[in-house]
């Protein structure tokens, strides 16, 4: 096992009592008869049940509640051939309709050939009282699924695969599990099983599988463009992909070329052709790329033109608010109400929320419906602040649909059942990847009206596309960009020193007296010191903030001394220390305790939350939250998300992470009053000017700056944009053209 470097021991014996079972990811405390003496083991070991023979190896342990246990890695089941074993292994309730006394008449009356009986003959089983046909032959059935599931289990466990796996697997294929996985090995890699690319190639390998096979290249195809859209890319040049693939997998072009013609045949992959190069897709991001290309067309094409002057509307706005919009605002604000389609964009301090919110103003006096969202909660809590009207998350607006087996998000507003609105207002559209805004564009009317709000200078969505630069890079949709910095906010070296970056100068870093601090250190450990020094004890005595509410640490990277993961470690043991007086769940390096502020790190559409007298679920990548109970006997944790409260089953431990620092990615479409950002030359790969900018601008009060001169400086001159591949511009502009000449 990778990271293993104990010696695997081996048990066996029979299993006695099963103390605590985990129906979702498989994993079990039991208590195990080996030659007479009881032992305790764990592990992911899937549905195991009292009674069943097993064959187990690992290694010894220790836990403080069962004492010395036996952690299994692998497990081989057995079933039962004593007429005890048996009796007792069908009264576990394994099958439904069998219990205690039925099991106990079973075993009376067949013996050690019971389980032979059920499986190959259950007719015989209707000799017995309260046993029909029907039942009889419900019982084998049962009994052959249950012999199917452990099949595959014990022969994907030799790859170190998981029984949740195993059982997905069964799910879709049932009895033609293993029939099917020993044919082309490569269909663990695809939809929920996400089996490692490697773990499948090595498995063909062992079956004595051709290396050149179709099934094997498209499998590496697939996992290559899935990597890159972990990467940011909705697509890769043909020439760089069919490279990679060649080298990784070790094949020719020739190899390459027939599978790709294969794949894109049988609909798993997509090409498009632009001027400069050849794009290979997978098949979701290809339709949602060509679907954002076709209606942003058609809604620029019905956009009536601007011809109606809102002077007015925008001067009365003035007089009641006592306010003066630019120029630019003003003309932002006529483009806003004159298109279907509209983009404001612009940076901190330049006026985009005033001006959104003369926009809003001036529609709800028409009695327009509006609908106002942003990608992540934070952000929608922002909003909401920010223009005193509710907002949404983007899927809580189009409303998950948990009808839908296919483990990815369906959604209830779609063409067929559209947003009712006539005016929708998109907030932090940067952080709006492809796949998101297709699925919002499906729930839009034609004549309704879309705004997009955003900052194309900070970072792309966590997501695959670049879709704020790209539509802004077509020159189709009417925008505008706000540039002068108001005088208020000219007073923030926070906002000055933003532009600053932006427009590659280095920011005044040597000033003490306003909101903008930089503090030189002279290595990465002295970096995290003075980190977790100035967010236990220097802001909060200075400024009188909370070092849990009101102060967030921002690093450009997971690793290293001076990274979120580190960095986390020590934060929570100088904020949050153990006590006896907080209960706290170890999941494997991790400790979640009582007042720990966490981050979710994936969408889970699953989750149930409370709101006062209100409930709904799907807890969203990015969500913070603080953790106010702990249930150790049931393995629970209990979090509130800025108000939202859920309860997290260990199974879903895995999707929490300490959110005392945070990377600057995570932290987009969120504010804080205080921001701490460690930068060091250690994340060299990482040093580039729009994730300083993004950084920069999450602070609302003050911005610490604690690292290296240089660090700033790299940042500052590299303008490395992340380029991301992405064909929203070429299409749109290609479909535009189409809708101009018909």
């Amino acid at each position: 096992m990778p990271g293993t470097t104990e010696e695997l021991l081996t048990i066996s014996g029979t299993a006695e009592e099963i103390i605590y079972k985990n129906p979702d990811n498989g994993y079990i405390v039991l208590m195990m008869d080996i030659d007479g003496s009881p032992e305790t083991v764990v592990g992911t070991l899937g549905d195991i049940v009292e009674g069943e023979s097993l064959i187990l190896r690992g290694t010894y342990g220790a836990s403080a509640k069962y004492g010395k246990q036996f952690k299994a890695v692998t497990c081989e089941r057995k079933l039962p051939t004593t007429a005890e074993e048996i009796r007792r292994y069908l009264g576990s309730g394994i099958i439904k309709g069998i219990g205690p006394a039925m099991a106990k008449k079973i075993v009376a009356s067949f013996g050690e050939e019971s389980l032979d009986i059920i499986e190959n003959d259950p007719k015989r089983l209707t000799a017995l009282k309260g046993i029909s046909v029907d039942k009889a032959l419900y019982i084998g059935t049962e009994f052959r699924k249950i012999a199917g599931i452990r099949t595959i289990i014990e022969f994907l466990q030799k790859y170190e695969i998981s029984p949740l796996t195993a059982s997905l697997v069964w799910k879709v294929y049932e009895g033609e599990s293993v029939r099917n996985v020993k044919e082309n090995p490569y269909l663990l890699c695809e939809g929920d099983f996400s089996v490692d690319f490697s773990v499948a190639d090595r498995m063909a390998a062992d079956l004595g599988l051709s290396m050149f096979s179709s099934n094997r290249i498209k499998a590496g195809i697939t996992y290559v463009l899935r990597e890159n859209s972990f990467a940011g890319h909705t697509c890769v040049p043909r020439t760089q992909l069919c490279e990679v693939v060649c080298s990784l997998i070790r094949i020719d072009e020739d190899d390459f070329d027939k599978a790709l013609f294969e794949g894109i045949g049988e609909g798993i992959f997509s090409e498009i052709e632009t001027i400069h190069r050849q794009y290979i897709f997978l098949a979701e991001y290809y339709n949602a790329e060509t679907y954002i290309a076709k209606k942003i067309s058609t809604m620029l094409k019905l956009s009536a033109p601007l011809d109606k002057d809102y002077s007015d509307d925008i001067a009365g706005i003035e007089w009641e608010e006592n306010i003066h919009y630019e120029d630019l605002q003003k003309a932002a604000i006529n483009a806003a109400l004159g298109n279907n389609i509209f983009i404001l964009t612009g940076g901190p301090g330049t006026g985009k929320t005033t001006t959104l919110n003369a926009v809003i103003k001036i529609c709800e006096m028409k009695k327009k419906k509006l609908l106002l969202a942003a990608p992540t909660g934070r952000a929608a809590k922002r909003m909401s602040e920010l223009t005193g009207r509710p907002a949404k998350t983007i899927h809580r607006l189009l409303e998950v649909d948990f009808s839908s087996k296919s483990g990815k998000p369906k959604f209830k507003h779609n063409e067929k059942n559209p947003l009712n609105a006539d005016i929708i207002i998109i907030d932090e559209m940067s952080m709006v990847d492809a796949l998101l805004f297709e699925a919002l564009l499906r729930a839009i009317k034609l004549e309704s009206k879309l705004i997009m709000v955003g900052d194309s200078n900070q970072l792309p969505s966590v997501g695959a596309g670049n879709v704020l630069r790209d539509l802004i890079a077509t020159k189709l949709i009417p925008t505008v960009e706000l540039k002068e910095i108001f005088r208020q906010a000219a007073q923030s070296l926070i906002i000055t020193n933003a532009h600053k970056i932006v427009h590659g100068e280095m920011p005044e870093l040597d000033e003490r007296k306003k909101d903008f601090f930089f503090m030189n250190t002279a290595s990465d450990e002295e970096t995290a010191k003075l980190v977790i020094d100035l967010a236990r004890t220097r802001l909060p005595k200075t400024y009188d903030y909370s070092p849990i509410d009101d102060i967030q640490v921002l690093s450009p990277t997971k690793m290293g001394t001076a990274g979120t993961k580190e960095l986390n470690r020590s934060l929570q043991l100088a904020l949050n220390p153990p006590s006896h007086m907080k209960k706290e769940i170890r999941f494997f390096d991790s400790v979640f305790r009582v007042g720990d502020k966490v981050m979710q790190i994936k969408n889970d559409y699953d989750v149930v939350w409370k709101k006062g007298g209100e409930s709904g679920t799907g807890i969203f990548n990015g969500d913070i939250g603080i953790i106010f109970e702990v249930d150790v006997s049931n393995s629970l944790l209990h979090i509130d998300f800025d108000g939202r409260r859920s309860v997290y089953t260990s199974e879903m431990f895995s999707k929490l992470d300490h959110a005392y620092a945070v990377t600057i990615h995570k932290s987009q479409g969120s504010e804080y009053k205080a921001v701490i950002m460690p930068l060091t030359l250690y994340s060299n790969n990482l040093l580039y000017r729009n994730l300083l900018y993004t950084g920069v601008t999450r602070a609302k009060e003050i911005l610490i700056i604690v690292g290296s001169r240089e660090a700033v400086t790299r940042m500052v001159e590299n303008n490395k944009k992340t380029n991301r591949f992405s064909c929203i511009k070429a299409l749109l502009n290609e479909n535009y053209e189409d809708n101009a000449n018909e």
